[in-house]
């Protein structure tokens, strides 16, 4: 299976590009710090993924590459709260972006705690 079929890999996918597009409305004085980093953020869960699967044959670089994944992850979410704080984005769309994250993040975990699964 190639790695662009993994759920979580689609998933994070999916939430890199809604903040892309969320992100253009940003203001210009946050193109070098907020909006670099959320879009780096998210991108590198995608990264990640991509590059765990390839070393899947190998059981701890597979772990450490979702771990990487998981904490960019992370990250994202972080980012995603000063965005609302900032007030650059609604409760609303915050809410579903976080839930969107956090059920990557779930997919990460279960990849992490079931490496043999993706042999």
């Amino acid at each position: 299976m190639p790695f662009r079929e993994l759920k979580a890999y689609q998933k994070a996918f999916k939430l890199a590009m809604e903040i892309f597009w969320l992100t253009k409305s940003f203001p210009k004085e946050e193109k070098y710090s907020l909006t670099d980093q959320i879009r780096r953020a998210s991108r590198s869960v995608c990264a990640n993924i991509g590059e765990a699967y390839r070393k899947r044959r190998y059981e701890k670089h597979f772990i450490s590459k979702l771990s990487d994944s998981d904490a960019e992850n992370t990250e994202t979410q972080v980012w995603l709260d000063f965005s609302l704080s900032c007030k650059y984005i609604e409760n609303e769309k915050y809410n579903d972006l976080r839930v969107q994250s956090e059920e990557v993040g779930k997919l990460l975990n279960f990849m992490i705690n079931n490496p043999d699964k993706f042999r």
